[in-house]
């Protein structure tokens, strides 16, 4: 009889058990599990800046996937991220001189003059609140986003704040390293004779490109008087209010150039062509030109037409189309 009653209550102690665990489990209030998004660094590229406060999931980036491509980001409904940065020209848009979205992690400044710092939360940010002026009641009262936002970020009420680490983590995930150059420096590749003496112009004085797009991301993310007008715009000076500033503007990334027409901040530039030019022939001198351009006084590097057109091969390498149709980062509606 005293070992039935001990069964009795090992049975019903173990029924309140499950029965907690019932509710828990249903529980609205219980924080959902996020998970782990394995990113993979390609090899030869810098450390990659993760926030503690942000750090990647699967959630967080197909929820910020859903955000770059839905117009209900913008307040009047009419514009998207993905409608200025079309995946097919390596996440820019052809008649404008929008930046790339390509390996974006790595940046600290961002647009053309620098007028965000930080990281990706922080142009992001700049992006929701200022750009597109998002108005989250539209958000909150949303079918479907709610319960992406609260399994994401763990909130019941979503603002800028988690838009913007979602996108900034879908963001992260737009690393391209898989053009001809970067299979050719794993061995897994060979550049034609034009492809390696077009890399033997970009890497030395003779064309003198290495200065601002050397290393892996093939930007330094500085900012430069490239000798473009001898009375420049304003550039980075309009944010700094330092006139040794004045004509200076971000250094692009040249990964994906061939697609990322037009060039320079204002897209002056239709060709690639034209850009070669310019550097070998049509570089004019102002008081703030930088000091790297150290063939201004002669009007530039003045390639030979094989120089060019080696040069031209080489940067092709550079392309890398499996950017351009991964599926992970393509439109998801």
């Amino acid at each position: 009889m005293k070992y039935t009653y001990y069964i009795l209550i090992v049975l019903s102690f173990a029924l309140l058990l499950s029965n907690c665990k019932k509710n828990n489990d249903s529980d609205p209030d219980t924080p959902y599990v996020t998970t782990p998004y394995d990113l993979v660094i390609p090899n030869g590229f810098p450390d990659l800046y993760i926030s503690d406060d942000n750090p990647l999931t699967v959630e967080g980036v197909q929820l910020g996937r859903m955000l770059f491509y839905d117009s209900l980001l913008d307040l009047n409904n009419s514009r998207a991220c993905g409608g200025c940065h079309f995946q097919a020209n390596s996440f820019t848009r052809p008649e404008v001189n929008s930046l790339a979205h390509i390996n974006l992690g790595w940046n600290g400044v961002w647009l053309w003059n620098g007028k965000i710092e930080g990281h990706l939360e922080d142009i992001m940010l700049f992006e929701v609140e200022e750009f597109f002026k998002t108005d989250f009641s539209k958000f909150n009262s949303h079918p479907s986003y709610p319960e992406l936002f609260k399994k994401a970020f763990n909130v019941d009420v979503i603002t800028s704040k988690e838009a913007s680490y979602a996108l900034a983590q879908f963001e992260r995930t737009m690393m391209s390293a898989n053009s001809k150059w970067d299979r050719y420096i794993k061995g897994e590749a060979t550049l034609s004779p034009a492809e390696a003496k077009g890399f033997e112009v970009f890497f030395t004085e003779k064309g003198d490109c290495f200065h601002c797009h050397a290393t892996m991301l093939f930007t330094d993310n500085r900012f430069h008087n490239n000798g473009l007008d001898s009375t420049p715009q304003l550039g980075r000076e309009e944010i700094t209010g330092d006139p040794n500033d004045i004509g200076k503007f971000k250094s692009p990334t040249l990964r994906n150039i061939m697609l990322t027409a037009p060039y320079m901040n204002d897209g002056r530039y239709a060709t690639i062509e034209e850009v070669i030019d310019f550097y070998s022939e049509g570089v004019v001198w102002s008081p703030t030109v930088d000091p790297l351009m150290k063939k201004v006084h002669q009007g530039g590097v003045h390639l030979l037409q094989e120089d060019k057109d080696n040069l031209i091969a080489f940067l092709k390498t550079l392309t890398d189309t499996s950017y351009l149709h991964n599926p992970e980062l393509s439109n998801p509606f």
